[in-house]
């Protein structure tokens, strides 16, 4: 084989080699749809229904961050923010979406906007708005929280402007 020859094999091979590997990164990295993200909230709270606060806490990250509607201590670990919904299920929470909004981010996705529940507080049916931010991370292949806001609304009423 001549130099010439050998160098378009390199050439070949490289491009080869780099193209394969560009596939591959492709795939791992590729961005979910927004239904599927959506999709994360219903699991969210169907984990509420259990009334198991270790099977919402699966929710979050190990290090993923809950800052609560009913609390005001921040919660930073799985302890921590199953420690918040052992109180929160108390109220036997159901949740439901009244304005979602996505953005995804490669393996990041932020799905933020407003949403209700109905709780018993003091035996009777109330219930309460509120807005959400909802920050995901796939980690190890699962869709995981690693932020989460959520605080009532601040109007009694809806707003007029």
């Amino acid at each position: 084989m001549n130099s010439v020859s050998q160098r378009l094999y390199l050439v070949y091979f490289l491009a080869f080699f780099l193209f394969s590997g560009n596939i591959a990164i492709a795939k791992d990295v590729s961005s979910p749809t927004k239904e599927e993200i959506s999709q994360l909230f219903n699991r969210w709270n169907a984990s509420l229904q259990t009334g198991k606060p270790d099977d919402v806490a699966k929710n979050y990250a190990a290090d993923g961050i809950l800052i609560p509607t009913v609390s005001n201590k921040v919660r930073h670990n799985h302890a921590e923010i199953a420690d918040y919904f052992v109180h929160f299920l108390e109220l036997k929470p159901k949740g439901k979406i009244d304005e979602q909004n996505i953005r995804i981010f490669g393996d990041i996705a932020i799905d933020s906007g407003l949403y209700t529940f109905d709780v018993i507080k003091e035996g009777k049916p109330t219930e309460v708005k509120g807005r959400y931010t909802f920050v995901y991370k796939k980690i190890n292949g699962k869709w995981l929280i690693i932020e989460h806001h959520s605080s009532m609304l601040p109007e009694k009423t809806p707003a007029t402007h």
